[in-house]
């Protein structure tokens, strides 16, 4: 018998379940968030909060997973100590506006794309090829914002912002795309 259906047997009303798994989301991505290297060259530090966002949006139906990581940015934006610990101290609206915010606010857009897009990968390789997609849209938030905010050309974000990271990212996508061939929490 699985976990789900012993919490059903239970008679664990289905709100009390969705929102077990939208805190223990946060908390797992908080953890991601903490697993930080902060980077000389870069105000982006390495972390596995990506990881974390990838892993959610492939165990999770869509409107869970972007609802766990909603949360997730409204505890940041709350003042909550949920985010990656930064060189400047910021905490709150001020990190989510501050340089890395790109990556924080294309979570939501990312993990509704992965959702989507894991409901038909059957797939090690198709779930590899969503998981992918979802990372690269992170990367290109994360970019574009870092350019904007620090008014510099897209290429040199590119630099600062994506090329340092693809290939842990890559190793981010692969095991979160063999995470994901775990069972799906359903609602």
């Amino acid at each position: 018998m699985s976990i789900e259906g012993a919490v059903e047997r239970a008679g664990v009303p289905t709100w009390l379940r969705t929102t077990g798994v939208v805190v223990l989301g946060t908390v797992f991505l908080a953890v991601c968030a903490h697993v930080a290297i902060p980077l000389w060259f870069t105000p982006v530090p390495l972390t596995l909060q990506p990881f974390g966002v990838l892993v959610l949006a492939l165990l999770l139906r869509p409107r869970l997973a972007v609802g766990t990581v909603m949360a997730y940015l409204a505890e940041g934006a709350a003042g909550l100590p949920v985010f990656a610990p930064t060189a400047a101290a910021v905490s709150g609206l001020a990190h989510l506006l501050g340089p890395t915010g790109g990556y924080l606010l294309a979570y939501p857009v990312a993990a509704l794309a992965i959702a989507l897009g894991a409901r038909y990968a059957r797939s090690f390789a198709v779930r590899m090829a969503v998981t992918a997609v979802g990372d690269l849209m992170i990367l290109a938030g994360g970019a574009l914002w870092l350019a904007t905010t620090t008014h510099t050309t897209f290429a040199a974000a590119f630099a600062l912002a994506v090329a340092p990271f693809l290939p842990g990212d890559a190793l981010k996508v692969a095991a979160a795309a063999a995470a994901g061939g775990l069972r799906r929490v359903r609602r």
